[in-house]
């Protein structure tokens, strides 16, 4: 899988494979010191978007742009003051350059949990003996 500008942009972002970290001077809108970095929290078993919400923060990143961000790495993004911008499928250098030209939306509200591994209210549920409903 190709990383770096060119590559296709995650549609998550707690199980991404990698993030491109980019230095963006939005006077001459050019993007500079190119940086990827292999997301490490994709095979755990639960919190991975937490992990890569302080991944993301200790490259000290101002923005993320991403498809869909779970709540749980919604909250740490925002109470660490790193703004979360709505991504299209493109190629992440495609993403950029509409986020310097102000076109990718500030995401407000997380998405739902990620796809990875579920979470609470998840799943087929458990049949109770001597119950039995058509749900």
């Amino acid at each position: 899988m190709a990383q770096g500008l060119d590559s296709q942009m995650s549609p998550v972002f707690g199980r991404c494979p990698y993030f491109v970290f980019v230095d963006v001077d939005m006077e001459t809108k050019e993007i500079k010191n190119e940086k990827s970095v292999v997301n490490s929290a994709t095979m755990q078993a639960g919190g991975a978007g937490i992990m890569s919400a302080q991944l993301v923060a200790n490259e000290k990143a101002e923005a993320v742009i991403s498809g869909a961000t779970g709540p749980r790495a919604f909250g740490v993004l925002q109470q660490l003051g790193i703004k979360i911008f709505q991504g299209v499928p493109k190629t992440v250098r495609e993403n950029i350059s509409l986020f310097i030209e102000g076109k990718l939306k500030e995401i407000s509200a997380p998405g739902p949990m990620g796809l990875g591994q579920g979470g609470f209210g998840r799943g087929m549920g458990r049949r109770r003996a001597g119950r039995r409903r058509g749900w």
